[in-house]
This record gives C-alpha cells, structure tokens and sequence, in this order.
C-alpha cells in the first residue's frame, strides 16, 4: 500500500483483525453484485468505499424517481440513467481508486459462468426469486461465497451460503426452487426505506469479513429482522440431503 491508501484505510488497519495483511486481501479482492437497487446501493457504496479493488455491479434497471426513498447510490440528476451507471459514479465519487465494472443486462446464467471464476465473492442484492436462484446455482457450480439479502414491506432476511464448506448449505436447500413463492414487489407491497440500507449495509459486512478472513461469517445460519419491533431472530441452516442444486456437488450431507 502507498501513504494515500495507509491513510484512507487507516481505521480498518488499526483493527487487529484486520490490519494490513487484511486490507491488502481487499485491494486484492472482486465482488461481483448482483443488483444496483435498495440493497446494492448501500452494499456497493461500502464495499468500494473500504477498498475492495475491483467491483461488477450487474442491473439492467434506470433510475426512477420511486427509487430515490430507499435507493441511496442514486440522486435526482440521475433519473432516467442506468443504474449501475449511476451507481458506479457514486462509488468512484467516494473512491476512484476502486475498479468498477457496470453491467447494464440481466444476470443470466452465461454471464455468471463468465464472471464468477474471476470473483472473490457474490453478493445477491436482486429482487426475484429466479434470479436469486440462479445466482446460488452458479456460486455451487464455481464454489463461491454467496451473501445473500432480501427485504420487503418491514421483514428482511441476509445470510452466507459457502459452497466451499463441507456439509454448509446453499440457497435452494433452505428455499426450494420448485416451490416459487408468489413475487412480492416493492412496487405493489412498499418497503421501509432504512430496512434496505440495513440489509445491504449487514451484506458488505459480511462480505468484508470473508475477502479480508476477519470475524465469523454467518455461514450456516439465517438472520431475520422484524423492523416494525427491531426484533432480530437467528435460524441454523443445515444443508438437505436431497438438494438438486448443491447435493451433487457436496456429496453426503454430514
């Protein structure tokens, strides 16, 4: 690291479980985020303000005057621009040393082949159930950490799926992806405009932790919040036996 960046990721070095060797694992590190919307706004914005030193954001969506409540990398000039675009001239605006990659399509299973055996760490902060699936597919095809984040009305959701983990379990086992659950859009339901920068916020955590081997991950375990009590609750995840996306790649379940 040079004298700019011991200064700017000076409060990062000075944590002991952190320090150098961690941050030179982040200026090191490409997340790849799924989503530029109310979850990948916070989660991008932090992940490239702590020097992760390379970030594709992948969101075919413009930005709309609905999303600037909740959706804090985008501002009013920019309505009616791709948000990663505007997203990626928000991080760079608080960092332009990070690199960042802005995709504007729809994640799809090819470009996630393409993508994820270049990447560190997967970050789904999408808005769909299918697409959340296939981002879990493919993290267990190529073996990569995968933080994952939902929020809706005042309920949010986030944990870790590591395929790397023997016994750990992916998406799908928790989540069945024959049972497609009826799509709930912010759009019809609303959203409480902190509870997206909560979850997004808890995903670059969790993310930082992996990329720089600091703390716990929340591997194997589901963490859910009730907004309207601040009430958090904590699940264990086990991975199912009979899983069709990750039971062939894990082997038996132990």
């Amino acid at each position: 690291m040079n004298d700019d960046q011991l200064l700017r990721y000076s409060r990062h070095i000075l944590l002991d479980e952190i320090g150098i060797e961690g941050q030179e694992r982040l200026l090191a590190s490409h997340a790849v985020v799924v989503g530029a919307g109310g979850l990948g706004s916070p989660a991008a914005l932090y992940l490239g303000a702590a020097g992760v030193g390379r970030l594709t954001l992948i969101d075919d969506d413009e930005v709309d005057l609905t999303n600037l409540q909740r959706q804090i990398a985008h501002t009013q000039s920019r309505v009616g621009q791709a948000k990663v675009d505007s997203a990626r001239e928000a991080i760079l605006a608080r960092n332009p040393e990070v690199r960042v990659d802005a995709l504007r399509q729809r994640a799809d299973a090819a470009l996630l082949d393409r993508l994820l055996p270049e990447a560190d760490v997967v970050l789904d902060c999408s808005d769909n159930y299918a697409t959340r699936q296939m981002v879990n597919a493919a993290c267990v095809r190529h073996q990569r950490p995968l933080v994952s984040g939902a929020a809706i009305r005042f309920d949010a959701q986030v944990s870790v799926f590591d395929p790397r983990q023997a016994g750990s379990a992916c998406y799908a086992c928790v989540f069945d992806p024959a049972e497609a659950p009826e799509e709930t859009r912010c759009a019809t339901l609303g959203v409480f405009a902190p509870l997206v920068g909560i979850v997004g916020s808890l995903q670059a955590a969790e993310a930082l932790k992996l990329l720089s081997q600091a703390g716990t991950p929340l591997t194997g375990q589901l963490l859910m919040l009730d907004a309207r009590s601040m009430e958090w609750t904590r699940m264990n995840l086990s991975r199912h036996p009979n899983c069709p996306v990750c039971g062939p790649v894990c082997g038996p379940a132990v």
